[in-house]
């Protein structure tokens, strides 16, 4: 925030905070004409810059067209008057399902925006308040200061590093979600739209292969955002930490959450029966899970570097997270051994921990896709058929933002130098365990499934629980072995 009081745009975080779906960018509206967002990499500049340019080009191709719209059709009557709607569609030199869509992302603001697009021309102006490497590193450490702050026992532990989501992973070890399974019931019957009424009354018959667990996953999360589950946030957060599950919310720099999680305090009877069974060993284990919600692209790089640097010891690095697919459907898993990172050009082969049969008994709708070839794109926006199609020729079918960035600090993590630019690299015999999988929400290559769009919905629940069950029992056969090792040394 003081970079921006130094520009003289005063303390932006007592702007209204304003948020975007699937993006880790803290961002702040002063209500009149200016978005302060803070950028923790390039990636993020890799990413608004040609959000922005679009939005112009739309919002001022939208404008021009709308000059041309007879003075007998009113866009004030846009709700109300089904013909005028088709009218401004044709106007706009869209499909009426396209306006349809816009309707439904702006809500109760379509008529208003519709009308100020046709009342001004965009011209967007940005200013790079500050973007030079030490600035980007002085953002990590400040994210890091506040882990370190919370849990200052990380720089002495060994450590299991997870990148994935904030939910997850804690829904799975704690048990907190599947302990309320009545009050869900009740949620589900009483306030929701069907859907989800209608799918548990399926999976009691047996007439669905969903698990129940995921279920229940999927209703906590829906349930939370209700008045009825804010009232048990505070029961969850001392269940967690009773548990020696710490939840660490980032308050400057970039939006990454981040959990610790102390082995030794797990409770094996009130996890998911999925993780095994005798898991008692993990009472003496000195080892903790540092699990963080997904960072957007190079982000990712200055994260693992700086956590690699500051803690005791990394025992494993696992990478989980959202992919578009060019060979399968939404749901499936991705299991890469090859990545080909468009960040520093370099071409990683590494030994991925994990393989089809790692996961396969966890997911149910989705196929599991094992020694795919990745490539880590730049920004999403600029992925276009072309580009899609010279990916698939290549092989290469598993597309996203972080992998490559990710194992740039791994090779660095083991070698006395940085990583070097457009080579292939040979990750074979790292000292710790190294596991990347993606599920996929995307198929780019079909129409209005875009990489970046939005959140997975149910059924990429499936895939998203089976990939962070596969890497805890990972960790968890790990961690017997190693306390097995230290006791018989």
């Amino acid at each position: 925030p003081e970079v921006f009081e130094q520009r003289g745009f005063g303390n932006v975080e007592t702007w209204q905070q304003v948020f975007a779906p699937a993006r880790r960018r803290r961002c702040f509206f002063n209500g009149k004409d200016i978005l302060g967002c803070y950028i923790a990499s390039r990636t993020d500049i890799d990413d608004i810059i040609p959000l922005l340019t679009a939005y112009q080009i739309e919002w001022n191709k939208f404008h021009a067209l709308l000059q041309m719209v007879p003075d007998s059709i009113s866009l004030s009557n846009l709700d109300s008057d089904r013909e005028t709607f088709e009218q401004i569609a044709k106007a706009l030199k869209i499909s009426v399902d396209d306006l349809e869509q816009l309707h439904l992302l702006l809500g109760a603001d379509f008529v208003h925006v519709l009308q100020e697009i046709a009342s001004r021309r965009s011209r967007i102006r940005v200013q790079l308040l500050s973007g030079s490497l030490s600035d980007y590193w002085r953002a990590t450490r400040i994210w890091w200061d506040n882990i370190h702050a919370a849990c200052p026992q990380l720089e002495e532990k060994p450590v299991y590093f997870i990148s994935s989501n904030p939910h997850s992973v804690v829904n799975l070890l704690s048990g907190f979600a599947l302990q309320h399974r009545d009050d869900l019931l009740t949620f589900i019957d009483e306030f929701e739209n069907g859907v989800l009424a209608e799918e548990w009354a399926k999976i009691k018959e047996d007439r669905v292969p969903s698990n129940r667990e995921n279920f229940f996953y999927y209703a906590f999360k829906e349930y939370l955002g209700t008045q009825e589950g804010r009232q048990i946030e505070k029961s969850m957060a001392n269940h967690e930490t009773s548990l020696g599950i710490q939840c660490i919310p980032s308050l400057h720099s970039f939006d990454v959450e981040a959990q610790v999680i102390q082995l030794s305090r797990l409770q094996p009877n009130t996890m998911d029966s999925r993780l095994g069974k005798d898991l008692s060993f993990l009472n003496e284990s000195d080892a903790l899970i540092l699990n963080i919600d997904y960072p957007l692209g190079m982000a990712a790089y200055n994260i693992l570097s700086k956590v690699s640097a500051q803690v005791g010891e990394i025992l494993g690095v696992y990478v989980t997270g959202k992919a578009a697919t060019l060979n399968g459907i939404i749901g499936d898993v991705m299991i890469p051994t090859v990545v080909q990172d468009e960040q520093s050009h370099n071409t990683y082969l590494f030994p991925n921990s994990f393989t089809a049969a790692d996961v396969t008994p966890y997911v149910v709708y989705g196929a599991i896709l094992d020694n795919q070839k990745a490539v880590t794109v730049r920004g999403t926006f600029l992925q276009n058929d072309i580009y899609m199609d010279v990916f698939y020729r290549e092989g290469y079918t598993d597309i996203e933002m972080e992998a490559g960035p990710y194992l740039s600090a791994v090779y660095e993590m083991y070698r006395p130098q940085r990583h070097p630019v457009n080579e292939v690299l040979n990750l074979y015999g790292i000292p710790f365990d190294l596991g990347i999988l993606h599920y996929a929400s995307d198929t780019p290559l079909s129409k209005g499934r875009n990489l970046g769009a939005g959140s997975l919905s149910y059924y990429g629940m499936d895939a998203t629980y089976g990939v962070t069950i596969a890497i805890l029992k990972r960790i968890f056969d790990l961690e017997r072995n190693r306390l097995q090792n230290r006791v018989d040394i």
